[in-house]
């Protein structure tokens, strides 16, 4: 195999017979690995001095590679955890060249030698019931956007549902009645249905009697009826917390995401003494380990465990040996 070939024909295979035949990976996994490589291709034309078309797999070497995600940490300033999603998809990318370029061997067993970064893991931010009544409240009732603003974040908070389910999510997926709930598809094409409580079920019918709309349609459009974006649920979040932030103190030290509220809702059954396999069951979590994070940032859950916890007779932090033990030291 020519060398000439390897890279452009090996990525654009990758990406039509690897991504989207084979593993029928989902919209938002080809959006990340399509950003991760045109990074790359900018990268190293610009150190190479190459056009992408003219680029071979002995340009793409393990030092090439790492100095690509060294420039991601740099220059541009991503954290180390998105530099490992980077890497990701280029060692899924390699991990397939094997298989079409053995000539390339050695190269190949390099570059997926190159390690993930660790890095710090910071407690997890979510927020209080009491702060979530504040945010539910900001918005204002006699608008349409702010009835929408209110009820899309209700049935965030309620659900944890996450904001590509939110954005996606269809009235023919939202089911009323006996047994109420939203029905989407997450992570790995897996389809899953969330419950509603009262309070959402009542929100939903109201904005639903509001819009008359197809089973089709979106729950929470934008102002000219398509899907809102991602951004455009980051900036309504954003909006209506700026007005909270000045009825409730503590949420201004707090960095507010739409994925907190995902958090919020997690904390919230855990709190309420759900099991941890119900949870990941309920967020369409891949692992049980995931689940961990919520019990790490929870102070009220640690608390419960050291109330129940019986204290040490004799001096705190002191080791008094029994009499038996000393007899047997003396004897020694």
């Amino acid at each position: 195999m020519t060398t000439t070939l390897a890279f452009p024909t090996l990525l654009e295979t990758f990406f039509t017979d690897r991504l989207l035949r084979q593993k029928r990976a989902s919209p938002h996994t080809i959006a990340s690995y399509r950003d991760t490589f045109s990074l790359l291709l900018r990268f190293t034309q610009q150190r190479l001095g190459k056009a992408p078309s003219a680029l071979t797999l002995d340009d793409l070497d393990a030092p090439c590679i790492s100095a690509f995600l060294d420039d991601l940490e740099h220059t541009r300033g991503t954290s180390a955890r998105s530099r490992n999603v980077r890497l990701a998809a280029i060692h899924s990318f390699f991990q397939y060249a094997a298989l079409r370029a053995p000539s390339h061997g050695g190269l190949i067993q390099r570059v997926l030698a190159i390690p993930s970064k660790r890095y710090d893991r910071t407690p997890i931010d979510f927020l209080t019931g009491a702060e979530i009544d504040i945010l539910l409240a900001v918005p204002d009732q006699h608008t349409w956007a702010g009835r929408r603003d209110r009820t899309l974040m209700l049935v965030a908070v309620q659900t944890g549902l996450r904001v590509s389910e939110l954005t996606g999510l269809c009235w023919q997926d939202v089911i009323f009645g006996t047994g109420a709930h939203v029905s989407c598809e997450g992570k790995g094409r897996k389809t899953r249905c969330t419950p509603l409580r009262k309070d959402a079920i009542t929100a939903l019918r109201a904005w639903q009697r509001e819009r008359k709309s197809l089973p089709q349609d979106p729950v929470f459009p934008s102002a000219r009826g398509r899907r809102l974006s991602r951004d455009g649920v980051a900036y309504l979040l954003a909006k209506h917390l700026g007005a909270a932030r000045q009825q409730c103190p503590s949420l201004a030290g707090k960095r507010v995401s739409p994925h907190v509220l995902r958090h919020s809702a997690a904390m919230a059954l855990l709190h309420s003494g759900v099991d941890s396999a119900v949870i990941a069951m309920w967020l369409g979590h891949e692992s049980m380990d995931t689940i961990q994070m919520y019990l790490h940032a929870s102070l009220e859950l640690k608390q419960q465990a050291l109330d129940k916890t019986t204290p040490v007779h004799g001096s705190p932090g002191r080791y008094q040996p029994d009499d038996n033990l000393l007899a047997f030291l003396k004897g020694l």
